[in-house]
């Protein structure tokens, strides 16, 4: 049995999304514990934090991830943009802690044209004093983008030199996205590619780095560095590419986190049905 679940609203309270989770027959589940299209958040209530993880507990769902807000971005030049995504960063990873929440996902965001050493240097920078300061143990999960212009963590490498100027580095790991990997070049449809897209990262990052996977088919083909995600199946990746990642034993103790479409086609459950019958 893999362990499979979705993104899941947290619409009227945060306490809701293990309800919605559990309707849905999720194993896992990700969220935003907050709007994740502003800046501004309020405090978690006690009352609530206690709620989540009571509900969390009596639904033996787990793990459940958090994920960062749209608007922070970590390699940015703009000096007012970095000081608000450092400050959120650390919010989100104190709010994890908060609500017994073990991972939290972030994009590595854009350099905006600075240049990739430029982006490095700041990223390393954020993600240590924010690490610091939270002070806990949740871990920070670093996910591969569709190596779209001028974002940082198109590939194995880029990410990799990442971790590498990270002081704590237990409290790093890796989200691998499967849409972002393919949209940037790692063939995860066909069987050589995928075999060299799981040698590659051994290589270079490291498989026990691994916590969780996006597990997303892709609407662009290959080398597109189209961020545009599609039913597990329906887009390039295929039916039988998503057969060889389950069933690989690098990934299928893993969590795998759907961030799929909801439309007349399919929705969550569908694809959690899919998954689980790919994976058999």
């Amino acid at each position: 049995m893999v362990t499979v679940g979705c993104h899941v609203s947290i619409a009227g309270s945060i306490r809701r999304s293990v309800d919605r989770a559990a309707a849905l027959g999720c194993d896992t589940f990700q969220i935003f514990s907050r709007n994740p299209r502003g800046w501004k958040f309020r405090d978690l209530d006690e009352e609530v934090i206690e709620a989540f993880r009571e509900k969390l507990r009596a639904s033996g769902i787990d793990p459940v991830i958090d994920h960062m807000p749209y608007l922070p971005n970590l390699g940015s030049p703009k000096r007012e943009v970095y000081e608000k995504s450092l400050t959120a960063l650390a919010a989100e990873l104190k709010r994890c802690g908060m609500l017994g929440i073990p991972y939290l996902v972030t994009h590595l965001g854009s350099h905006l044209g600075s240049g990739i050493e430029e982006g490095r240097r700041r990223e390393c920078e954020a993600i240590n004093t924010a690490l610091a300061e939270a002070g806990n143990g949740v871990m920070l999960l670093l996910e591969n983008t569709a190596g779209t212009k001028n974002s940082i963590g198109g590939t194995f490498e880029e990410i990799r030199s990442i971790m590498d100027g990270i002081d704590d580095a237990d409290r790093i790991g890796i989200c691998f996205d499967t849409c972002h990997a393919f949209a940037a070049g790692y063939d995860l449809s066909t069987v050589s590619g995928f075999g060299e897209t799981v040698d590659r990262f051994r290589e270079t990052i490291g498989t026990r780095s691994l916590r969780c996977i996006h597990l997303n088919d892709s609407k662009g083909d290959l080398d597109s560095r189209l961020d545009r995600h599609e039913h597990i199946g329906l887009g390039h990746i295929r039916e039988e590419g998503f057969r060889r990642i389950l069933r690989h034993k690098d990934f299928r103790d893993l969590p795998f986190i759907l961030e799929t479409p909801v439309d007349s086609r399919r929705d969550d459950a569908g694809n959690i049905r899919l998954v689980r019958q790919l994976a058999e």
